[in-house]
């Protein structure tokens, strides 16, 4: 295999893999047939230690701190849904008190409810995957992010329940 190849291909896995493991696995595949075999079965792994990284050393570190779950889309996606539908409720109270001082409500709800409703249900499933997940690995790490989680929907809420909507 072509040696810029093998770099590419060695650059696909995270930058924790790379570090441990990317002189050798770039050396081998270097040194080996540079066939289609090798090059699916290289990005796929690839993605695979994306997905679920490799546990041994400074990897397994890595991954047990409340940063490290952050970063997890399970543990941000929750919280960012939930600020979205904090702005969206905002955002319409924004252009009613513009309009002129009082709330619109429409008689089916409108689109913006159903938008709030549908992100705030739709992060639960996500929570408990996350929980399910990492509980076992770093409980007090995924505490933290779960109530973080918790904190955010809590505010996503507050607009809807103080104020009557």
């Amino acid at each position: 295999m072509k040696q810029r190849l093998a770099r590419m291909l060695t650059r696909l896995y995270p930058p924790v893999w790379r570090e441990r493991y990317g002189e050798e696995f770039e050396a081998m595949l270097a040194m080996g047939p540079g066939d289609l075999g090798t090059v699916v079965d290289s990005v796929w792994s690839a993605l695979r230690e994306h997905v679920n990284p490799t546990r041994g050393g400074r990897m397994e570190q890595d991954t047990k701190t409340f940063a490290a779950l952050m970063r997890r889309p399970s543990g941000y996606l929750p919280v960012a849904m939930s600020l979205a539908a904090f702005m969206m409720v905002l955002s319409a109270l924004a252009v009613g008190l513009a309009r002129g001082g009082a709330i619109v409500r429409d008689p089916d709800e409108g689109s913006i409810a159903h938008l709030f409703q549908l992100l705030m249900t739709v992060q639960w499933p996500i929570m408990l995957f996350f929980a399910m997940k990492w509980m076992r690995h770093a409980p007090r790490p995924t505490l933290g992010v779960l109530g973080l989680q918790a904190a955010a929907w809590l505010a996503g809420c507050a607009p809807v329940y103080f104020l009557h909507l």
